[in-house]
């Protein structure tokens, strides 16, 4: 199966890329939009010289147990710099997303519970509020991981969307904004 039609299948449209913007972003950027691709896996990140950002992780349901995901994460905090990700609130509709979350957080991902993250699907219109996680291999800087999450939206997120889905996406500071901590989404799992 296509690398594509995997995310496709895991992945909620309100959170999808069409295959078309992220093609153009292999193209046009290669030496920061980056796939790592596997019978069992598809990974794929922006790798900045200060952060990465994982934009989609898929694991197979063949390959999961086997450690996977966590040999995945583990070649990139190798990389000794922040890895931020998105991911969506727990969900009583669907249960891989309190999986997903004990996932991140056995693999010592904290919630940037300072920052919100609310942006409008131009696939359903509708708004899609997605939690940050992150690691850090120094100390944790929710301003810095803020910054990082704005330009990745700004880059990656935002690339070409008139071109490519006839609609633009709101501007960043509407979709990303940072506040005091008033909790924190790994201690519910």
């Amino acid at each position: 199966m296509h690398w594509y039609d995997k995310l496709n299948q895991y992945f909620p449209v309100e959170e999808m890329k069409s295959q078309e913007h992220m093609e153009a972003l292999l193209k046009e950027y290669p030496q920061v939009y980056r796939k790592d691709e596997g019978q069992n896996h598809v990974l794929m990140y922006v790798e900045m010289d200060s952060f990465i950002f994982v934009d989609y992780l898929f694991v197979s349901k063949n390959a999961r147990g086997q450690r996977l995901g966590h040999k995945l994460l583990t070649r990139l905090k190798e990389k000794g710099k922040p890895i931020i990700l998105e991911v969506e609130p727990i969900s009583e509709d669907d249960m891989d997303t309190e999986k997903r979350l004990r996932f991140y957080k056995r693999e010592d991902f904290h919630h940037a519970s300072s920052i919100r993250y609310s942006r409008r699907s131009l696939a359903t219109e509708e708004i899609n509020r997605m939690e940050i996680l992150y690691w850090t291999p120094g100390e944790k800087d929710e301003k810095a991981i803020y910054e990082a999450v704005k330009t990745t939206y700004k880059m990656i997120h935002t690339f070409k969307d008139k071109e490519l889905y006839g609609a633009t996406y709101d501007a960043v500071d509407k979709v990303v904004t940072i506040k005091t901590p008033e909790w924190n989404l790994l201690e519910e799992v």
